[in-house]
């Protein structure tokens, strides 16, 4: 079996799997957050659950570090009054990013299975564990089961083969890893990385390049934990861990391997994480301000390379450079070093340990038409802010922000160039009806030809303190170029015809739930984001795929009538009066759909 055949075999009652196998899953540690872990309360409660185990049930407040928004505020609040009643551990305000502290405490080992409201929680991967963020009800189901249901990914594998440059950073690796790969090339696969320069990876650069799996699509990459990565573990946790490896003979849907010596630089141009160019190419372009932190960096090996930087160094006039360390432990660390003393000579802003900008609940934030620099994961429009962001490197960002513009770090000026910057947003509760469901829709057809539609097209994280359903469906598409008036002109009924990647993200359920306030009948599309399908699947929203090709067959054009059988896959164009079979509801769909959801 592969690494996460391996996993999953030992959480179950298999003793192997394969993939396409729908398996329920022991979770070792199952975290809820403030932004999410409200909901998951709600759903416990609403439902008359229990938590099943307490001692592998935590909260981690990682979004708002200080609670600095009132409904934040009084969701933390409310998640430590549960916490108070069950005997559930909170890794509070002043703890850091909820998924470092799992690896840096032993929550998460290789080998182990971790779940959290993160959509990043992937970021196991770094040490050899199956990690997965997941929509409040399928946290709620974790935490009063213990177990969830998955379905067994294929598996890839990338062998980096050489020498890697010395003036690429393990975000460059990613970037470049996303250039080939785009958003939905590795979609729904587990992706295990190998090769020579791999052995050599550090734990810090290992995360950077995990934690980034979402934005391509991946369930998860993983690594195989060495010899000093396992020593690396053993001494931050005080645990003994062991490694876990692929079996020789694993299958593999396909194996590339990638030169890493042609790898360069590399920035993500603003909008997506896949559009991605050489640094050299937009070099000189202005920033107004730079960003250090996220889950993807702000570990002790990237202040460090910020620190050499910045010594004797002043950021640019105008530029502002917020710098965010991952977890408290790397703070410290920062401040024994004198690390942050440099930060500061040199003009930047350090916060407390967090998410920072990226979860719109502390210091990140970019106002309109502002130009922004960052060491964040996503840079999708509004994501994490109203004006443009570049991804890059620790050592590109910080050049930059004491450039004025981008820059890598053996090419900062005497003489900075000068000029100004801009403004912010926030987070809210769900109830859902259970009715009688049809096996056999009609309605009028949308149909939109663009891929990797990601959550925050769908349904912005300006709108994310939203949660009564009722309330959610006029903000459907409004972040969505040419369809912002979708919401006004929907009808109850509409089929939601789409291509690759639907979905692609965030884990808020508010992007699901969404259509069904607009009464939206389904979505087809030729793939979807892993946790996006999770959470229809879980809200009995109707989603199925199809094969490329399937609706030019069918002579699909906007606001045709068409019928679709959930049960055998059958699509009519009624209009044309042409019909085929799509991928139909496998039987766990099937059954939480006809159950009103998985609660």
């Amino acid at each position: 079996m592969t690494i996460i055949e391996k996993i999953i075999a030992n959480h179950s009652s298999q003793e192997t799997v394969k993939p396409g196998d729908i398996v329920d899953v022991f979770i070792d540690a199952r975290a809820a957050r403030d932004f999410g872990g409200a909901n998951v309360v709600e759903n416990i409660l609403n439902n008359g659950l229990i938590v099943h185990d307490a001692s592998r049930t935590f909260f981690t407040f990682d979004c708002n570090p200080g609670g600095s928004d009132q409904k934040y505020a009084a969701n933390q609040h409310f998640c430590r009054l549960f916490a108070r009643q069950n005997d559930i551990k909170v890794y509070d305000i002043d703890a850091g990013v909820g998924t470092h502290l799992a690896i840096d405490k032993g929550l998460a080992y290789p080998g182990s299975t971790f779940v959290s409201t993160d959509s990043h929680a992937n970021i196991m991967g770094a040490i050899g564990s199956f990690g997965q963020g997941m929509g409040d009800q399928d946290i709620a189901a974790a935490w009063a089961k213990g177990s969830v249901w998955f379905k067994v990914p294929e598996s890839v594998k990338l062998i980096l083969k050489g020498t890697r440059p010395a003036n690429v950073r393990a975000k460059d690796i990613v970037l470049n890893l996303l250039s080939i790969y785009g958003a939905n090339k590795l979609l729904g696969y587990s992706v295990e990385i190998e090769g020579d320069a791999v052995e050599n990876f550090s734990l810090d650069e290992r995360i950077t390049i995990a934690s980034m799996g979402t934005e391509m699509g991946a369930i998860i990459i993983l690594f195989s934990p060495n010899e000093k990565i396992l020593a690396e573990l053993q001494a931050r946790s005080g645990k003994q861990v062991e490694t876990i490896k692929a079996s020789a003979d694993a299958v593999y849907t396909f194996i590339h391997e990638i030169d890493i010596e042609k790898f360069v630089p590399m920035v993500a141009n603003p909008g997506h994480p896949h559009d991605d160019v050489s640094v050299e190419s937009v070099k000189n372009t202005k920033i107004d301000s730079a960003f250090l932190g996220s889950c993807t960096n702000g570990r002790m090996e990237d202040l460090r390379e910020a620190a050499s930087i910045l010594k004797g160094r002043k950021v640019a006039p105008g530029v502002v450079l917020k710098i965010v360390p991952t977890t408290d432990a790397i703070w410290r660390e920062a401040l024994d070093e004198g690390l942050i003393q440099i930060f500061k000579d040199a003009g930047a802003m350090v916060s407390n340990a967090g998410c920072a900008g990226c979860a719109a609940g502390q210091v990140g934030q970019n106002g309109p038409e502002e130009v922004t620099i960052s060491t964040g994961n996503r840079n999708f429009s509004g994501k994490q802010g109203k004006g443009a962001m570049y991804l890059a490197s620790p050592g590109v960002v910080t050049a930059s922000a004491i450039a004025g513009y981008i820059t890598t770090p053996d090419d900062i000026p005497e003489i900075a160039a000068s000029f100004t910057k801009p403004a912010v947003k926030h987070r809210e509760v769900v109830v859902r009806e259970k009715t009688e469901k049809p096996e056999i829709i009609e309605g009028s057809a949308w149909v939109i030809r663009q891929d990797d539609i990601d959550t925050d097209m769908i349904f912005h994280n300006r709108y994310l303190t939203i949660t009564n359903i009722k309330e959610m469906g006029q903000y459907t598409f409004d972040n969505l170029k040419g369809y912002e008036d979708f919401a006004k002109k929907a009808q109850t009924g509409d089929i939601v015809f789409t291509t690759k990647n639907f979905g692609a993200g965030s884990s808020r359920q508010q992007a699901v739930d969404c259509f069904q306030s607009l009464g939206v009948s389904a979505i087809i599309a030729e793939s979807f984001g892993a946790i996006y399908e999770r959470n229809a699947i879980n809200a009995a929203f109707p989603i199925l795929t199809y094969t490329s090709g399937q609706l030019e067959e069918l002579g699909l054009e906007q606001n045709d009538q068409v019928r679709i059988n959930f049960k055998t896959g059958e699509l009519t164009n009624l209009t044309k009066n042409k019909s085929l079979n799509i991928n139909k509801f496998y039987d766990a769909q099937m059954q939480i759909y006809k159950n009103g959801g998985l609660l």
